[in-house]
């Protein structure tokens, strides 16, 4: 009961982001270079303060700088993407490609994944499709299809890699202090506004919603296995959507509600395959 909760905790912290960063962008308070940008050094100081008290001031940093490169991959991409996408078919894109990332990195560990898990994520995307695509739309533009499939392969990666990490706190601390230097670049490359709600809001997601909930992912991600935590994330946009509905007066629709079922059964069904095995 207790790692349910908690990864409860840690999908709705993802739920959250999404939820800021729509009262951001979509409102115009900030753009999403400088959304990004404030993201990652906000989230870099809240969790290098965290770091130095709990270790008396010392720190040390990582020397495999691999989380941060995906974590950069991650943030990177996905804040250019949303100059083509949707954010409903962006989500789709990201999301379908963590499943494909993380079930192959299940697959390459000869980690066993019931049959069912796999037709629990079928069921489970094809929720996420219907809640998420957009209706009467055309093709989908390709550099945005791409930047988005490469930061699903970001943050599969990232994942991946949490499992094997001994220290969350430290380890998401310099993740996000080494991927700073690409936020920053980002913003340097595609310079856009900010006001003061737009900057609180990032330096929310980026303390709380992003640091905290990452280092809470990797504190999970030791204890379940990887293709568990590919299924559990397919939860997030049905959460923000709720989220949404609550603090954003978005209408909640009955194509939701069915995308809801889909996922949520989906995700149910992979479980349950967990519990036989």
């Amino acid at each position: 009961m207790r790692l349910f909760l908690l990864i409860s905790l840690t999908m709705l912290a993802f739920a959250g982001n999404s939820v800021l960063n729509r009262m951001a962008v979509a409102a115009g308070d900030a753009g999403p270079s400088s959304f990004a940008a404030l993201r990652l050094v906000a989230g870099a100081v809240m969790l290098l303060v965290l770091l130095g008290l709990r270790d008396g001031g010392r720190l040390h940093p990582i020397t495999r700088p691999g989380g941060a490169l995906a974590l950069a991959l991650y943030v990177v991409g996905f804040s250019l993407a949303y100059r083509w996408l949707d954010a409903g078919l962006g989500a789709l894109v990201l999301f379908g490609v963590v499943q494909l990332v993380m079930f192959a990195g299940a697959l390459a560990r000869a980690e066993p994944v019931p049959p069912l898990r796999y037709a629990g994520a079928v069921v489970a995307l094809a929720g996420l499709a219907v809640l998420v695509w957009p209706q009467g739309a055309a093709a989908p533009a390709l550099p945005g299809v791409a930047l988005m499939a490469a930061a699903g392969l970001g943050w599969g990666l990232y994942s991946l890699r949490g499992r094997w990490v001994r220290d969350p706190l430290a380890d998401t601390a310099w993740n996000f202090a080494l991927a700073v230097p690409a936020g920053l670049l980002l913003l340097a490359l595609y310079p856009d506004g900010m006001n003061a709600r737009g900057a609180v809001l990032a330096i929310l997601s980026g303390a709380v919603t992003s640091g905290l909930g990452y280092a809470l992912w990797y504190r999970v991600l030791p204890q379940i296995a990887a293709s568990t935590a590919a299924l559990a994330q397919l939860t997030v946009p049905v959460i923000a959507q709720a989220g949404g509905a609550a603090l954003l007066a978005e209408p909640l629709t009955g194509r939701f509600a069915l995308a809801a079922a889909l996922v949520l059964g989906g995700v149910a069904l992979g479980l349950r395959a967990g519990r036989k095995a």
